[in-house]
């Protein structure tokens, strides 16, 4: 606990001098973000928060791993901080020259490979025994490797409101260190730690009250993406077991649904599905009349609500698990089916009301 709370400290106080630094030299360059269709923001805001952050998580991992390596990962970790550090690479070189989806996808699964390569992969479905189809055998590899790319634009789907992927990713990775103090995986859970209190350093110059004076960017959404997917894969040992799939996407229900339903909504209208458009969870929300602040506050409500259901899922045995675990789905789908037909309602009374009389 005390090593815990040291490396959260150390990767809290990195990360706000980090950002704060990044701040100051991008508002000298005039290193601004571009609204474009998907975002809501107007003025002169900077855009490489993620590079702040990201590099004081990297620095306090690598060198908690390999001062204690007996204690943590050791080199066995390293193809992952590399995979981590190409993310943040091309993330950034994306914000100021964007790359085609062919290249962004092409480094995602490089760094994916970097991930699975040293044995980070999933390894069952559930937590709970639902005989041989539990196991993932062979299958774990391309499935990982889904995930970790999946998740990796996840993040920067729902990153457009002050505030809101980083909230989400800290409260994510805050569940993912109390999952794996649990299971006494004391390792991994510093490492999320340090990702959590690393975020909470960038939050301080991102929160939306009174508004952010610095974006992540794609460099830090795709970065988060990436960390908290390849998060649940980690074990301390070659023959360790990393968290299930379906408790660990459950933890991540917020993004992964705002996902499919993006993608879905782009394949019905015949559109790519990387094509931006404001028909996001949060635009939703704000069409709703919800601010940045109360937008933000229910989707934290709804973060801690499903984690907390997953976590002690984690926790019990026998029918109370999937019963538990069930209930995070059920929360998730029904909050995500609310808003859309909610939203969908108002959209057709707006539309009746300005009609002809």
């Amino acid at each position: 606990m005390v090593e815990m709370i040291i490396a959260g400290i150390a990767s809290f106080v990195v990360s706000t001098a980090s950002v704060a630094m990044v701040l100051r030299f991008s508002q000298i360059r005039a290193w601004y973000d571009t609204p474009d269709e998907r975002k809501v923001h107007s003025g002169d805001v900077p855009r490489l928060g993620g590079l702040g952050f990201a590099c004081a998580f990297i620095l306090t991992s690598l060198v908690i791993t390999f001062i204690f390596p007996e204690r943590y990962f050791g080199f066995r970790f390293l193809p992952v901080l590399i995979a981590m550090a190409l993310i943040l690479l091309f993330g950034v070189t994306d914000d100021f020259h964007p790359l085609s989806p062919k290249a962004k996808l092409s480094i995602q699964i490089i760094a994916a490979l970097l991930v699975i390569l040293p044995g980070y992969t999933f390894h069952r479905l559930f937590s709970f025994d639902i005989g041989p189809l539990g196991t993932l055998h062979w299958i774990r590899y391309p499935l990982s490797v889904f995930w970790i790319i999946g998740l990796t634009n996840a993040i920067n789907l729902i990153d457009g409101v002050d505030g809101l992927a980083g909230g989400v990713s800290a409260l994510s990775a805050l569940m993912y260190a109390a999952i794996f103090t649990g299971f006494k995986s004391n390792g991994v859970a510093v490492i999320c730690v340090c990702l959590m209190a690393s975020i909470l350093g960038f939050l301080l110059f991102n929160a939306p009250i009174p508004r952010a004076k610095i974006f992540m960017g794609d460099g830090g959404s795709q970065f988060l993406g990436f960390t908290l997917a390849v998060l649940p894969l980690l074990n301390q040992e070659p023959d360790g077991r990393s968290l299930p799939l379906a408790e660990t996407a459950a933890v991540l229900l917020i993004p992964i649904f705002d996902t499919f339903s993006a993608v879905w909504r782009r394949l019905r209208d015949g559109r790519r599905i990387d094509s931006p458009d404001r028909d996001h969870t949060h635009h939703k929300l704000i069409n709703l009349g919800l601010n940045a602040w109360q937008l933000d506050s229910l989707l934290y409500g709804l973060q801690v609500l499903i984690g907390c259901l997953v976590f002690l899922s984690l926790q019990y045995h026998g029918p109370l698990s999937p019963a538990l675990l069930g209930l995070a789905y059920l929360f998730g789908g029904g909050f995500f089916m609310l808003i859309h037909y909610t939203h969908r309602g108002a959209l057709k009374k707006g539309a009746a009301s300005s009609g002809p009389l």
